[in-house]
């Protein structure tokens, strides 16, 4: 049997590669004579240029940025074939902040990363979305590309409060003759009920008074970057405009044009192609859930292997779909590694319960070899 592993990034307790090894392991336990592939994935949250580079080659180049709540945290932008690839969550993930601070964190340092490689000479820049600690509307990436306003864009969104103003034109000619590419893990609005904000505030730490708060601040400062009009306001009503607390916003006021980030990488790593060499398709993430078909590598890999007619099932942390909605989603069956060894220990030795996982997953798709 042949059997195709392309798992995403399990929430901060195993990289993508890494949770893909422990699959491939666990299954051979059981069928050790089955072929199984690796095709780590990713959505442009963490992992992205990890993944890229695994994929596609190219050079890695180490810059050192301001982290989301100060100090120094390094970033790997990865340059391949006049393509510069930058994880956004490398500078702002929610990995680098500890407490929490969603009311000053910054994406300062996202800006600096691309601003490396813009100075590298990339002709092509793609901004992996997703994973961020961050909720600024991208304004700190802004002021490090050369924007300014009546306001510090650099102090997260309470340092927007007032603002009637944001002069754009110095960030926006760092990418006279260059192609931006947004790279978004969901395809969120930047305001409102359904916008970043109100979507993913509370992971980031923003109480329900915050939510309320910074959602205002944001309508301003979508004003004073675009204006007061409906006409003039499209940009954060738009899809992706609120990945990344706004980062997708931000980039699209410089031109940015946003994709899928899962549809870029499976492009990239030829996964249709792949999925159509192998009999089955396994994928997997930390935790799948109603949100994993917005924009989300699970769903994405599943609609690849459904193209191709191939089944696709789903290994995760914790399942919280039922099988109509895991049907509707592309996905034969998923399996949580809770439901096998306990949250508890899932968390705690996430390679071994997710290897476990497999091998008994294994079972079910794999006939038992004969001795």
């Amino acid at each position: 049997m042949r059997v195709l592993v392309a798992p995403d990034a399990f929430g901060g307790t195993l990289t993508a590669p890494e949770a893909a090894r422990a699959i491939v392991e666990g299954w051979h336990r059981h069928a050790p004579a089955d072929e199984l592939t690796i095709a780590a994935m990713a959505d442009g949250g963490p992992g992205f240029v990890d993944v890229l580079h695994e994929g596609i080659g190219g050079e890695l180049a180490i810059v050192t940025v301001r982290g989301p709540v100060g100090g120094d945290v390094p970033v790997a932008v990865l340059h391949a074939d006049g393509t510069a690839y930058v994880e956004s969550a490398q500078a702002c993930g929610l990995h680098l902040v500890d407490p929490q601070d969603p009311l000053h964190a910054t994406t300062y340092g996202v800006g600096q990363a691309i601003a490396a490689a813009l100075d590298a000479g990339a002709r092509r820049v793609v901004v992996g979305l997703g994973g961020s600690a961050t909720n600024d509307g991208g304004a700190g990436l802004l002021a490090a590309l050369g924007a300014t306003a009546d306001v510090a864009l650099d102090a997260g969104p309470e340092g927007l409060r007032g603002v009637t103003r944001v002069d754009l034109e110095g960030a926006r000619a760092r990418f006279d003759g260059v192609e931006l590419v947004i790279a978004a893990d969901v395809d969120v609005t930047l305001l409102g009920m359904f916008g970043a904000t109100k979507t993913f505030g509370p992971q980031k730490g923003l109480t329900d008074d915050q939510i309320i708060a910074v959602d205002g601040i944001l309508d301003r400062f979508v004003d004073a970057t675009c204006g007061p009009t409906p006409a003039e306001r499209r940009p954060a009503d738009a899809k992706g405009a609120g990945a990344a607390g706004g980062l997708g916003f931000a980039l699209m006021l410089l031109g940015g044009t946003v994709v899928s980030g899962i549809e870029l990488v499976a492009d990239a790593v030829g996964l249709t192609a792949q999925a159509g060499a192998h009999d089955l398709v396994v994928t997997g993430e930390g935790t799948y859930d109603f949100s994993s078909r917005a924009g989300k590598a699970v769903f994405g890999v599943a609609v690849v292997a459904g193209a191709a007619a191939r089944p696709c099932i789903v290994l995760a942390g914790q399942v919280l779909v039922g099988s109509r909605e895991m049907r509707a989603m592309g996905v034969e069956s998923a399996y949580a590694m809770a439901d096998l060894v306990g949250l508890d220990a899932a968390m705690a030795e996430p390679y071994a319960s997710l290897a476990a996982l497999a091998e008994r997953v294994a079972r079910t798709w794999s006939p038992r070899d004969e001795d």
